[in-house]
């Protein structure tokens, strides 16, 4: 019987494609709202959540092979939530963990949907927001 061993897996130029063009917008708009608030906080908080979710992943793939206490997936969503998507993206594919699980693929995509929609309007001045505040609210 062959132990459990945790691996790496390569990347493929697919999946570095999409997360290149799933974080632009996001990147984008971090570093221009790092223009209104003072220093880098914006993009700095993005990246520190973004590596947490990776290495709480990687923790909890090791748990997950080892048939140990795992992380909650509602704490995974809560800080990828908080701007830990990228890492949490690359993560899942890095370590093959996730992936295949429809709720959590489901609950995660969701959430970056949200970012990308959040991103262009804020980088759109909020005009999206504005027509549908217009729209629902009946204000011209």
């Amino acid at each position: 019987m062959r132990p459990l061993v945790f691996q790496r897996h390569p990347f493929s130029a697919l999946a570095i494609l999409i997360f290149l063009s799933l974080v632009a917008l996001p990147t984008l708009a971090a570093v221009r709202l790092s223009g209104v608030i003072p220093g880098s906080i914006a993009p700095s908080v993005l990246i520190v959540f973004s590596i947490w979710v990776y290495f709480l992943l990687a923790y909890d793939k090791k748990r997950a092979l080892t048939n140990q206490w795992r992380v909650p997936e509602s704490t995974l969503h809560f800080f990828e939530m908080l701007g830990g998507w990228p890492g949490s993206f690359i993560a899942q594919r890095r370590f093959r963990h996730k992936i295949s699980k429809t709720s959590y693929q489901f609950t995660f995509w969701i959430i970056v949907i949200a970012y990308q929609v959040v991103a262009f309007d804020f980088l759109n001045d909020w005009k999206l927001s504005g027509f549908v505040m217009a729209f629902v609210f009946g204000h011209n």
